[in-house]
């Protein structure tokens, strides 16, 4: 395999984050309720109690948080719109306020040489739209292009990236399969149906941006996790394919390859599932200019008889070193993952969209510092399985850690943190880790740090 110190030239430098769990503020100046507001003010739904009515206060110092990503020398940035603060009924009324506050950002960040990367769904749902029936409505496709329609007349001159999703897969397993994330729902029957609204809901929004004319590149976000049977028994190889299918297939096929996933969905799914239309597919299919990837641990899968197939169980083999989140360090699985999607799915350009870490950081920096060295090595083993499959051949563009500060990390609250900088919610004083002080050493040289 070919070597390389270096990242190739032009690569994008980013960090990420989202809107519920980083502005804060989530009804001010004329905003509506998200589910997300909804779900975190439902006693029991998040740990700790814990809400983004103030999470990291992005709203209101977004001007100093954007220095910090200029001192970081970031060369990108990915966040999120929120959808209710621009539409508070979902549809409809447009909030002026809200999009002048994605306007004022998106100026900043190209006056400090930062592109916007722009998501328009990470999973905060307009309430509105959700007592419509949200994601379970097959309006919900038509919602979402109006929706995008909006905020690319709003900022498409000037933002040269746009997704549509983010992880998919994760708003209907955690959102409509397992309950833990908004809306609440556990059903297995109302899990295919929002799978398939929001996978139109991309098409019909990519629709949009191509006849607006806009000059610049949409794409999607989806996350993968290599698969691995916990034994050779028939059993667990078998429950293996399966978690590969639900995981790293359910999506990826109808969108890139335009087909139905290939097995083991009615399996999982039973009379729930239904395979896809040509129409269907013709739509959910149409053409993207780049694929995100997110990508932070492999699943390790055992048969679970006594549990339906899509609730496989998740092993960590003995020995491997486990994040907070109880996800394996696994910092090959990127690579692995990249090269794989380049043998699926063909030379797409790919942007890693999210990686990183949560590690057990201390409680507070100490004299200004706070050392964090296994999120040091979780970004420079990541990055060199990156730099492999790009030596490999992936044609990889783009690469943001997830994420730019601590924050409300869904149903975990602030339990979790993935930050470059550590965020004290008390007082919002941010503190660049040493992670984020190696990360901008990589961004500096180009990667070459990560041999230093």
């Amino acid at each position: 395999m070919p070597t390389m110190k270096t990242f190739p030239a032009g690569f994008l430098w980013g960090a990420a984050t989202s809107a519920y769990q980083v502005e804060g503020s989530p009804l001010a100046d004329g905003a509506g309720a998200s589910i997300w507001h909804r779900f975190a003010h439902t006693p029991g739904c998040i740990r700790n109690g814990d809400t983004g009515d103030v999470a990291c206060d992005h709203y209101r110092r977004w001007e100093s948080d954007v220095e910090s990503m200029r001192a970081l020398e970031l060369n990108a940035y990915r966040f999120s719109l929120s959808w209710s603060r621009i539409l508070p009924e979902g549809r409809g009324r447009v909030n002026e306020r809200g999009l002048d506050f994605y306007r004022r950002l998106v100026d900043r960040l190209l006056e400090r040489g930062i592109v916007p990367n722009v998501t328009l769904y990470h999973w905060d749902l307009p309430l509105a739209l959700d007592d419509r029936g949200g994601w379970l409505n097959p309006d919900a496709v038509h919602w979402f292009a109006d929706y995008a329609q909006v905020a690319f007349e709003a900022f498409a001159d000037r933002v040269p990236m746009w997704a549509t999703l983010n992880e998919p897969w994760v708003a209907v397993d955690g959102g409509y399969l397992f309950g833990v994330h908004a809306p609440g729902h556990a059903s297995l029957a109302e899990a295919p149906v929002a799978a398939r609204h929001l996978i139109l809901a991309h098409g019909a929004a990519v629709d949009r941006y191509r006849a607006g004319g806009w000059p610049y590149q949409i794409g999607v976000v989806l996350n993968f996790e290599p698969k691995d049977p916990a034994s050779g028994a028939p059993e667990d190889l078998a429950a293996t394919a399966r978690s590969h299918t639900y995981f790293n297939e359910q999506y990826c096929d109808p969108v890139l390859l335009g087909r139905n996933p290939e097995g083991g969905m009615r399996a999982i799914y039973g009379d729930a599932w239904r395979d896809w239309t040509a129409d269907e597919l013709a739509l959910a299919s149409r053409p993207i200019d780049f694929l995100g990837v997110n990508y932070y641990t492999r699943c390790v899968t055992r048969f679970a008889p006594d549990r339906p197939p899509v609730f496989e169980q998740r092993v960590v083999p003995e020995g491997a070193l486990q994040m907070t989140t109880g996800w394996e360090f696994y910092p090959d699985g990127l690579g692995r993952t990249l090269r794989w999607v380049k043998q699926r799915y063909g030379d797409l350009p790919i942007h890693v969209t999210e990686n990183g870490g949560a590690w057990p950081d201390p409680a507070a920096p100490v004299d200004g510092r706070m050392d964090d060295p296994l999120r040091v090595e979780t970004y420079r083993a990541n990055l060199r399985s990156l730099r492999g499959a790009i030596a490999a051949g992936v044609d990889v563009r783009g690469y943001f850690a997830w994420s730019f500060m601590d924050n409300l990390e869904w149903a975990s609250g602030f339990s979790q943190r993935f930050g470059l900088h550590h965020v004290d919610f008390e007082t919002q004083v941010r503190t660049l880790k040493a992670s984020g002080e190696f990360y901008r050493e990589v961004i500096r040289t180009n990667g070459a740090a990560l041999d230093e």
